[in-house]
């Protein structure tokens, strides 16, 4: 079932959050506790990601357009076996397709998954498929930069979520004015580790990126 093309533009952070809304409907306003309820019982790995990540590290509360969850790709079958008749799992990569209980319809660029109660609700949760092993961490924008997921995540209120420096790497694609905000928010508590580890990996994929000056 095609939807539109323009869900390819939205992952690829080319979309407006209004032009979102126009386009696919509201998206509720859930948080990390509501991700963990949801999720309470699944056997595999998950954490959040994105702009929640900077105000659990930093207490600084943002706006927030939606709840990112982040899984292994090799999980999702798992994850939509699990999610089956509890929500319904729509594959986000060139188009919105709604997928079985088995992800056996899974498109081979799809990114991410959309969760939400129906049709006729709001959109729930993003889940970002990214392509690591079951113990290590591999970034999506340069596949040698690599870390143990022991070293990748961490908890808050019992729920697994990446680290800061982790995300602001992730960020740094677009340093777009909120992504700088989380950067100037979250700077001032990074450890000294922390902020070595962010200048490393922003050389290695960004070694013009502005945010380098500052750190």
């Amino acid at each position: 079932m095609l939807v539109s093309h323009a869900s390819r533009a939205y992952h690829a952070n080319m979309m407006e959050h209004d032009e979102i809304l126009r386009l696919y409907g509201p998206w509720k306003p859930n948080t990390p506790a509501d991700a963990a309820l949801l999720l309470d019982g699944y056997p595999g790995r998950w954490w959040i990601a994105g702009g929640w990540v900077i105000e659990a590290f930093t207490g600084v509360s943002r706006i927030h357009g939606d709840v990112d969850i982040g899984i292994p790709r090799a999980d999702v079958a798992l994850l939509c076996s699990f999610l089956h008749q509890k929500i319904d799992v729509w594959a986000a990569g060139g188009s919105l397709t709604p997928i079985t209980a088995d992800s056996s319809d899974l498109p081979e660029d799809c990114e991410n998954l959309w969760l939400r109660a129906s049709g006729a609700d709001p959109w729930e949760y993003d889940v970002l498929l990214e392509n690591t092993d079951l113990s290590t961490w591999i970034c999506k924008r340069d596949a040698t930069i690599t870390r143990p997921f022991v070293d990748v995540l961490w908890q808050q209120d019992g729920v697994a979520f990446l680290r800061p420096e982790v995300q602001l790497l992730l960020k740094a694609k677009r340093a777009h004015p909120k992504d700088t905000s989380d950067f100037d928010t979250c700077l001032p508590a990074l450890d000294q580790g922390s902020r070595l580890w962010l200048v490393d990996a922003l050389r290695q994929v960004y070694p013009d990126h502005s945010w380098l000056r500052r750190i």
